[in-house]
């Protein structure tokens, strides 16, 4: 019996979406030397204002289309070299577009791939008739130099099963403010898992609220001791804390910006090179409240950083490390609610087995309990989860992957104890998916992978990446699929 449908929606890298970058010459991501920003500056002053004003027509004519607010971003990236202009200078609106200009170049941001999708209803479900469910589609977004970001689509489950994608929108747009923040919580683990004394600590903590700004935290800091506590080099307290703040860090997207055209950029230091595999689940908190998270991977160009977004609205967007050796590599999936007061997590913090990682507050999580081993033929290199645990009458509906002879990816399905996850009920003997002969071919030959999917009348959604280039969607019925389960 074919459990899974595969849907004819392809979701492929367009290269003809771009934003617009700060670009310093010299200063290239790749390939660092020396700023040649002055010798620019000084070039673009000495043309005559003729030749400036011409040369500004053609940039808008030829680029202004593929851009919303083209000039805008030109006058933002004036801005950020402004001081190396002559301040005595008479500077026309048109000269300073024109340098912006040259300290501006296109990023094809999903050119190269587009894959490892997670799938969550939207949090508007208004104006939809019975049987419709309104979704939102991340999908890791790979451009040049190999930098992956975070990307969405949005669109409608109809009540035949069928998924319509949204189509994709013209613009992107990473512009959104950013700022650092803190959780106090989680500063007061990271702190006391370095090692930090809690006396002080407690001092300092004690003054802030809930969520806080390094601002905030300067301030605290400097009412206990300022010629202790503000000088990181004499006090670890500040060092640390000041640490931890450089890698938290918020985005708030102006209401305007749909979601298919939001990009959540790598901002943090230790996800300056990625943000890679987010996910998603809709998830309920002790007291009932709901918030969307995600696990991802945050990756420096040399290791693997677990990090979490939450939002209510997917529009701002909160992100943090994780920690704790629980959680300690990659492939991390949070529950979508507590079970018996902890939060739980699927981890492969082994790098090969899948365990579950417990956690008394979300954010730190220094305890694991393997519940599955490989042991099919298709999965004997490592296994790992594809996405967060699906709750169903059954038991937790988990969808794995195994990786087999020839680094092949397969997905396969696990059930887990309603009230004990770290009890295997039921699993597929064979694999659920494999690619076929149209999906095996790409940058990594012969993967498919999820990062999440959900259920909606009783089928299983689960949108997936192939050959980690493009995207596409199964379906399967989940009394089907669970009836096809080997019990352990």
């Amino acid at each position: 019996m074919t459990l899974v449908q595969r849907s004819s929606i392809i979701l492929q890298p367009n290269p003809h979406r771009v934003l617009s970058r700060l670009f310093i010459p010299g200063e290239e991501e790749l390939i660092r030397g020396t700023s040649r920003a002055q010798s620019v500056i000084d070039r673009c002053m000495n043309l005559d204002e003729s030749v400036v004003i011409t040369t500004l027509k053609d940039i808008m004519t030829r680029f202004g289309d593929r851009h919303r607010n083209l000039s805008e971003q030109f006058q933002l990236h004036f801005s950020a070299v402004e001081s190396l202009v002559d301040s005595e200078a008479a500077i026309s609106v048109e000269r300073k577009l024109l340098i912006g200009s040259y300290f501006t170049q296109e990023y094809a941001f999903e050119s190269a791939a587009y894959f490892n999708p997670s799938m969550v209803a939207h949090p508007d479900q208004s104006g939809l008739s019975f049987g419709y469910l309104r979704i939102i589609m991340s999908i890791r977004a790979v451009g040049e130099g190999h930098i992956s970001s975070l990307v969405f689509r949005s669109g409608i489950i109809n009540p035949a099963g069928e998924v319509l994608i949204d189509s994709s929108p013209k613009y992107a747009t990473t512009r959104a403010h950013r700022y650092s923040v803190l959780r106090n919580r989680l500063v007061r683990q990271v702190a006391v898992e370095v090692g930090m004394d809690t006396g002080e600590l407690d001092l300092v903590l004690g003054m802030l609220p809930d969520k806080f700004t390094p601002e905030e935290l300067d301030v605290s800091l400097s009412q206990l001791n300022p010629n202790r506590y503000l000088d990181s080099t004499l006090n670890p307290v500040a060092e640390i804390l000041q640490k931890i703040a450089h890698n938290s860090y918020e985005v708030d997207f102006d209401p305007s910006v749909i979601i298919s055209e939001q990009v959540l950029w790598p901002t943090s230091a230790d996800e300056r090179r990625g943000i890679e595999d987010a996910r998603w689940v809709h998830f309920t908190e002790p007291n009932g409240d709901t918030i969307y998270r995600a696990t991802y991977t945050g990756f420096d160009g040399v290791g693997v950083n677990s990090r979490v977004f939450e939002t209510h609205n997917f529009s701002n967007y909160s992100s943090t490390n994780l920690s704790g050796k629980a959680i300690s590599n990659k492939g991390v999936a949070f529950f979508p609610r507590t079970i018996g007061g902890r939060y739980m997590a699927l981890s492969r913090w082994d790098r090969e087995s899948n365990s579950i990682a417990l956690s008394d507050d979300g954010y730190y999580w220094n305890e694991a309990v393997t519940f599955q081993e490989s042991a099919h033929p298709w999965e004997l290199v490592h296994i790992g989860n594809c996405g967060s645990p699906l709750e169903t009458e059954a038991g937790w509906l988990v969808i794995t992957h195994g990786t087999g002879p020839m680094r092949e990816y397969c997905l396969g399905a696990i059930l887990l104890d309603l009230e004990d996850p770290t009890k295997v009920i039921a699993r597929l003997d064979d694999p659920l998916l494999i690619a076929n002969a149209q999906e095996r071919d790409g940058y990594v030959p012969n993967v498919v992978y999820s990062c999440g999917g959900l259920i909606h009348n009783g089928t299983l959604f689960l949108p997936y990446g192939f050959s980690d280039k493009s995207s596409s969607i199964i379906t399967a019925n989940v009394v089907d699929l669970v009836a096809s389960m080997t019990t352990v």
